[in-house]
Parts: C-alpha cells; structure tokens; sequence
C-alpha cells in the first residue's frame, strides 16, 4: 500500500497541486478524501462486490464525470484567481470542503482505484472471513500508508509553494497548478 500510495499519480498531483496553490491544510483536506473514497472502495470490496456490480453500473460513469467536472471547476477558479506575487494564502471553510470534494471525488473517479481494490484486494484477502478486528487492520493501514504518502507530498508542495510565493514566479506555478486540476479533470472525464 505504501509504495503504490507514493507512486506518481493524479491523486499526488492533485494534494500537490491544492497544497502550492492553498498551503498544507488544503493537502490535507485533499488527502482526507482521498482516504474517505479508499475506504468506501474497501467496504464495497469486503462486504458487497455482488452489490456494487447491481448498483454501480451505469452510474460509475456520473461519478466519474462528476468528479472531472469538479477538478476543471477548482482548476478554472484557481486560473482566473490571478494572484500577486506575496500575496497571502487564504483557508476558508468552503475551500477546504472543496479540497475534501476534489480528492474524494477523483478518487470515487478513478478506475485504478476499483480495480485494486476489487480486483487484487480480495485475492490477499479471504472476504469471507474478515473479523471486525482484521477490518481495523486494514482500515489503519490504509489510512497510515495512503494518508503519510500524500501528506508527505502536501508538506513538499506546500514548502515549494511558499518559497515561490516569494517570488515572481508564484503567478507562473499558479496557472501550472490550475492546468494540472483541468488536465486531471479531463483526463479522469475520458478515460484517456
């Protein structure tokens, strides 16, 4: 879980992206709904694969397109925001409700994501005779393994954002930012 947690990937992209345009707290709020959609996939695949197949179907394509839409949203505000090189960074409650959204939805989003833990979770895993305790266990080390890699590369960004914001390139990093939320949005739209 750790290696695959610390693996370049549009879930680092995005706490890395929310962490240098917004400061830390945002890659937190980022990394907290990634882990919330992780373990919604972990208590699909331990207590209802049968259902998720009925249930999902057709509407795994609004979540994904939702989810996109969400990060061409945030990338789209965050490219007209034009801030000033110094300009401080502002936590407001509804942007880090939107942080939460964008690492929840890309993760309910991504097909990555499903199939792991669809797919390869259960062959490590007897489904059939997890305990409450042996779901602690998991549950823990997703949230250790995921969580940890993702704030790791919050601490980074936010630290690389912070010493830009000093500089006149914090407007260049800026507009990076926002076009990797577009592109990760898009990209999460047409499955490319």
């Amino acid at each position: 879980m750790l290696v695959l947690a610390f693996m370049p990937s549009a879930s680092v992209v995005t706490v890395a992206a929310r962490s240098a345009a917004s400061g830390f707290v945002h890659g937190v709020f980022t990394t907290m709904g990634i882990i919330a959609g992780d373990i919604v996939f972990i208590l699909i695949a331990i207590y209802g694969l049968a259902l998720l197949a009925d249930v999902l179907g057709s509407y795994f394509v609004l979540v994904k397109y939702a989810g996109g839409a969400y990060l061409i949203w945030l990338g789209t505000v965050v490219l007209r925001s034009r801030p000033e090189a110094g300009q401080a960074r502002r936590d407001t409650d509804a942007s880090l409700l939107s942080s939460f959204f964008a690492g929840l939805l890309l993760t309910l989003g991504d097909q990555k994501a499903i199939l792991f833990y669809l797919g390869f979770f259960p062959a490590f895993i007897d489904l059939a005779t997890v305990s409450s305790m042996d779901m602690t266990i998991i549950l823990t080390i997703v949230v250790v393994a995921v969580g940890g890699a993702k704030l790791s590369y919050a601490y980074l960004a936010d630290r690389a954002g912070l010493l830009l914001q000093k500089s006149k390139v914090f407007k260049a990093v800026n507009r990076v930012a926002a076009g990797v939320m577009i592109a990760v949005g898009l990209f999460l739209i047409t499955g490319a």
